[in-house]
């Protein structure tokens, strides 16, 4: 995909977005959106793609390598969601690996001192977005 991307951190709460430059070499924070019901959300993260001019979504999925079997799993969750999503929007939709994601969106949110009370999910969708973004330039 060239152009904009939109990163999204999906939450049970609140979902992040962050978006790429149009060269795709870097991703930037952008909101978080305060999850109300399935609609809103989608009107919302959709508003925002159009207003971006995005070219597509790339989506974090948190696989954990170390969940029992025959569980539901968060990862299975947000499948369902992301195919919910794609059934609203023609824009192409990327399942990537947000595996310890987590923990690099609190360094990032310590190196830009903000508080630790303060959401961090766009900066987990910014982490989310430039992993991809990185990977992409190398293959």
């Amino acid at each position: 995909m060239t152009g904009r991307l939109i990163g999204l951190d999906h939450g049970s709460k609140r979902i992040g977005l962050a978006v790429s430059d149009g060269l795709g070499i870097v991703a930037r924070e952008l909101t978080i959106v305060q999850r109300t019901t399935r609609a809103r959300d989608f009107e919302q993260i959709l508003a925002v793609a159009q207003r971006e001019g995005a070219c597509g979504f790339v989506v974090g999925v948190p696989y954990n390598p170390n969940a029992p079997k025959g569980v539901e799993l968060q990862a299975d969750k947000v499948k369902r969601w992301i195919e919910r999503l794609r059934s609203c929007t023609d824009l192409p939709v990327t399942e990537v690996s947000e595996y310890l994601t987590s923990e690099e969106a609190r360094d990032l949110a310590r190196q830009l001192k903000r508080k630790p009370d303060e959401p961090i999910d766009d900066l987990a969708a910014r982490v989310i977005l430039q992993s991809y973004l990185d990977a992409q330039s190398y293959s």
